[in-house]
Order: structure tokens, then C-alpha cells, then sequence
């Protein structure tokens, strides 16, 4: 399966950017993966509703560029589906079993994902009611699917 993973904004922290790298050599041998980052917009102190909507639909714009229409795609979104790993892991099984080749997951920026996304989106999770920096939130989905990954092909993983 070829999953991308598509991102506003760039890691700054070196720390996260170690993390990702690990994740992404440990699920090279079980899918072909791809993170995309595009450029986050500046969102100025005070920026009123209009604004802040703007700037979703702009960076919501350059995710979707990326996103062909055979992609099945999972947006991280605060009010989605929770689930706990075993179910995560079953859903990505699933999906590969049913001929769905390319699985995409939306992370927005710091405002959020536009409804554009949101709508193109075949489905959205949620990993906690808790809000968590985007970077991080880019760490704790890689370290799920390959926790998943694990899960599926009944490896032993850390609990």
C-alpha cells in the first residue's frame, strides 16, 4: 500500500524531524510512504474570522493538489471518529483487501483543515479531544500506522 501523509507547514524541531525519520525507516518494509508538506500561511495576532478562513482555504488548497481521486483519504480532525489501535490497524487492512491501494491522511496547520479537505475526506478520525501541535500530531500518526502495521502482521510491539 502507498500511503501519503500530506502536511501543512515544515518540522523546525530537530527532535520531531528524528522521530519522523525513525518511523519512516521502520515502515519502509512494510508500505511505501511519502510525506508532503506544504507551505503554511502566517496567521497575524488578532486575525479576525474572514481572515483565519482565508488562510484555511489557501493551505487547503495546496493539499488537495496533491490528491488524485482513487485516494481514499482520512482527515485528522478534532470532532472525528476515535478508535483504539487494533481498530486503526483493521481499518488500513481493510482498505488494502478491498483494492484501495493509496491511502492519504490530512493534517492541517495550526487553524485547522478547510472544509474543502474536510468534504474530500472519506472519512475523519480524531486521536484525542485534546488539541496538539500539528508537528507532533505528524509523529503520533506514524508511530499509529506502524504500530498498526505490527498489529497486522502479528509482530510483537511495545504496549
Amino acid at each position: 500500500m502507498k500511503i501519503t501523509v500530506l502536511c501543512v507547514g515544515k518540522i523546525k524541531e530537530k527532535y520531531y524531524r528524528d522521530a519522523i525519520a525513525e518511523y519512516v525507516k521502520r515502515l519502509s518494509r512494510y508500505c511505501k510512504l511519502d510525506i508532503v508538506e506544504v507551505a503554511d500561511e502566517k496567521t497575524p495576532d488578532k486575525a479576525g474570522e474572514n481572515l483565519e478562513l482565508k488562510i484555511k482555504e489557501t493551505e487547503g488548497n495546496r493539499l488537495l493538489r496533491y490528491v488524485r481521486e482513487d485516494d481514499y483519504c482520512i482527515a485528522l480532525a478534532i470532532d472525528g471518529k476515535t478508535s483504539d489501535s487494533v481498530k486503526f490497524s483493521r481499518k488500513i487492512e481493510q482498505l488494502g483487501i478491498t483494492g484501495k491501494s493509496s491511502l492519504v491522511f490530512f493534517i492541517g496547520g495550526s487553524l485547522g483543515l478547510h472544509e474543502k479537505v474536510l468534504n474530500r475526506a472519506d472519512e475523519k478520525i480524531s486521536f484525542s479531544e485534546m488539541t496538539f501541535p500539528h508537528q507532533l500530531m505528524r509523529v503520533i500518526l506514524l508511530e499509529q500506522i506502524y504500530r498498526g502495521y505490527r498489529i497486522m502482521n502479528n509482530e510483537p510491539y511495545h504496549k
